[in-house]
């Protein structure tokens, strides 16, 4: 909902993947779908509304392909598009027909600083840790697919789920069938909102079984190095639905969760053998072509048949290891449930930088009555998580502050942003409200504030983002929280964000407004404490200091835990600012030719620094 408040938009965010679904499995990623706004796809010529403002697409679903489309170019509309520009458009024997090849290529010129890499339909980051979709929204199912409302099933999914499907429509997502490689302009057909829908509408037994089924394929399936690749969890989702459908759903009762999951198992074991897994959505669409055949199906039989004979205490052994005379469940936390929500919230807490003042003002007052209005503890401390780092954002799009900033009302509303931006975490607030003190010359001040920042930033804390959390620092963060202390106060105490500067940010320092001309900044908290360092002895001209700040901040661009890739490159730039600074231009040059080498984001910055080095 906060996402989703901007208007107006280029892109809705929908969350998709396990986690949406209310799954954190080990391995378990992020999937992100960016639906493109301002574009209408329709069914039909007579589904066009008139008069036309929007580029219109109609969806012909391919008689040979029945899980894919053809999305042809029936009008243009008005408004421009970023993304879905007139170059993505190929011509074909039935006209305009929208490319998936230039669509993605065109989605990847919008940040080319970020390299990331095509993955099935998605886009994914350099850590291979977050999928990113673009897509498109069709409000009308496809013709093929309007058998599933009305088909007879039992008692699931309820009718009330199935009418949020037909009313939401499909996705339409950049990848063709697999048989066709060739084949550029068919569009897959996608039901992740439904599926998402009919996930949530799950009992609690049909969620184990899913569980379930997703860790029997990651320990025992692809354990086998012949089988390894030939299924995947959405297969395995596919089955639990028809099975959900068919049998009565007393059926999913935690007395009979075995009896379920062999269900499921003898589903499979059906479709592996005819080599035929039916979509759900589209029975006729074949989901194994290209995966599953008659070469390879067997070996895949005989795994199956093995869990299938094993029985519960051979799956059970598998999964849930015995060691020591002991059940070990194989989990990635040991802590307490609340523990385990909290380093959840840690690994998935992201909030994007706007560059629009009045979108996030009105952000904030949605999150305000989100807050009154919300009843789970846990949520409204989200919130307020959220409504602290955008309160960091708009801080950022006030008026530059300076040592001339007289007026009161303006750093009135400086004060109100940066303490509410405080409360994020222990230490980026903190560092903004040092650069804004740097900005307006009161270097003991901000010298003050990252001395406190950098005595936070030990190894005994929290770095939030990671995508996966160690015993070491999990049993650490015991000892500085209890479960009766709200997340925010434990996000205060025990956890450390990279800072966030935004495109034009009015609190950084001047010697660093190149980074931020044309891309937001993030950096990790110790390296931005030692460069204002650096800085602040600079102008105080205090040379001794200043070569200490920068042997400091060089260690901290060492210091893998604060560091994470997607931050190297604009560390080892600022490292090279201040080396600059102190008149060390040959260093200076290297440390900007390393930056443009980095794995991970980029920034563009380390190239025109060079330049003018090269100009001096």
């Amino acid at each position: 909902m906060i996402c989703n408040a901007e208007v107006p938009k280029a892109c809705i965010r929908i969350s998709s993947g396990s986690l949406a679904e209310g799954l954190d499995l080990p391995g378990s990623d992020m999937d992100i779908m960016f639906l493109i706004n301002k574009v209408d796809v329709i069914r039909d010529l007579r589904n066009m509304r008139h008069p036309v403002q929007r580029k219109t697409l109609v969806m012909e679903t391919d008689t040979d392909h029945p899980g894919f489309c053809r999305l042809r170019l029936i009008a243009v509309g008005d408004g421009a598009n970023a993304i879905l520009t007139y170059e993505c458009f190929e011509s074909t024997s039935k006209g305009l027909c929208l490319s998936v090849d230039k669509f993605i290529s065109n989605v990847k010129k919008i940040a080319p600083q970020q390299r990331l890499s095509t993955h099935g339909p998605c886009l994914s980051n350099q850590q291979g840790t977050i999928d990113f979709a673009y897509c498109l929204r069709s409000k009308y199912l496809p013709y093929n697919t309007m058998p599933w409302a009305s088909r007879y099933r039992q008692q699931w999914p309820p009718n009330s789920t199935i009418n949020k499907i037909r009313n939401y429509g499909c996705l339409l997502v950049p990848i063709g069938p697999r048989d066709m490689s060739d084949c550029t302009v068919l569009w897959r057909v996608s039901f992740s909102v439904a599926e998402k829908q009919l996930v949530h509408s799950f009992n609690y037994t049909q969620l184990l079984c899913y569980g379930l089924l997703k860790l029997t394929l990651r320990l025992i399936i692809n354990t086998n190095k012949e089988a390894e690749g030939l299924l995947c969890s959405y297969f395995l989702k596919t089955a639990l639905f028809w099975v959900s459908e068919e049998v009565d759903i007393d059926t999913f009762q935690i007395s009979k969760l075995f009896v379920c999951f062999s269900h499921c198992l003898d589903k499979l074991k059906l479709w592996v053998k005819k080599c035929y897994c039916p979509n759900y959505f589209i029975p006729e669409h074949n989901m194994f072509i290209g995966k599953i055949n008659s070469d390879n199906n067997t070996i895949l039989l005989n795994v199956l048949n093995g869990i299938r004979c094993d029985g519960i205490d051979g799956l059970t052994n598998q999964i849930f290891p015995y060691k020591n005379g002991s059940l070990r469940l194989q989990r990635k936390y040991s802590e307490s449930s609340c523990f385990k929500l909290d380093f959840l919230f840690y690994r998935i807490c992201s909030v994007t930088c706007k560059t629009d003042l009045s979108q996030c003002l009105k952000k904030l007052m949605i999150i305000e009555s989100l807050i009154k209005s919300k009843y789970s503890t846990f949520i409204i401390d989200v919130c307020k998580y959220i409504h602290a780092k955008i309160s960091q954002n708009a801080a950022q799009l006030l008026p530059s502050p300076s040592i001339n900033t007289e007026t009161y009302s303006i750093q009135k509303l400086y004060h109100r942003r940066l303490q509410d931006g405080t409360k994020a975490d222990a230490v980026s607030g903190w560092l903004l409200y040092a650069s804004f003190y740097y900005l307006t010359e009161q270097y003991n001040v901000t010298l003050r504030l990252t001395n406190y920042v950098l005595s936070r930033c030990s190894a005994d804390m929290v770095v939030t983002r990671c995508v996966n959390y160690s015993e070491k620092v999990m049993n650490n963060y015991r000892k500085h929280v209890h479960p009766t202390m709200t997340l925010n106060d434990k996000m205060r105490i025990a956890t450390v964000s990279k800072v966030q500067y935004t495109k034009q940010s009015s609190l950084i320092p001047t010697e660093l407004q190149l980074e931020v001309e044309d891309h937001n900044m993030s950096v990790a908290p110790t390296v931005m404490s030692q460069c204002l360092n650096f800085l602040c002895y600079h102008h105080l001209g205090d040379i001794s200091n200043r070569q200490q700040a920068l042997r400091d901040l060089y260690l901290s661009v060492k210091d893998l835990y604060f560091m994470r890739s997607n931050t190297l490159s604009i560390s080892i730039i600022i490292l090279g600012v201040c080396f600059e600074i102190s008149g060390d231009k040959d260093t200076a040059y290297q440390c900007y030719d390393v930056a443009l080498q980095c794995n991970g984001g980029i920034f563009s910055s380390a190239e025109a620094r060079k330049s003018k080095l090269l100009e001096v």
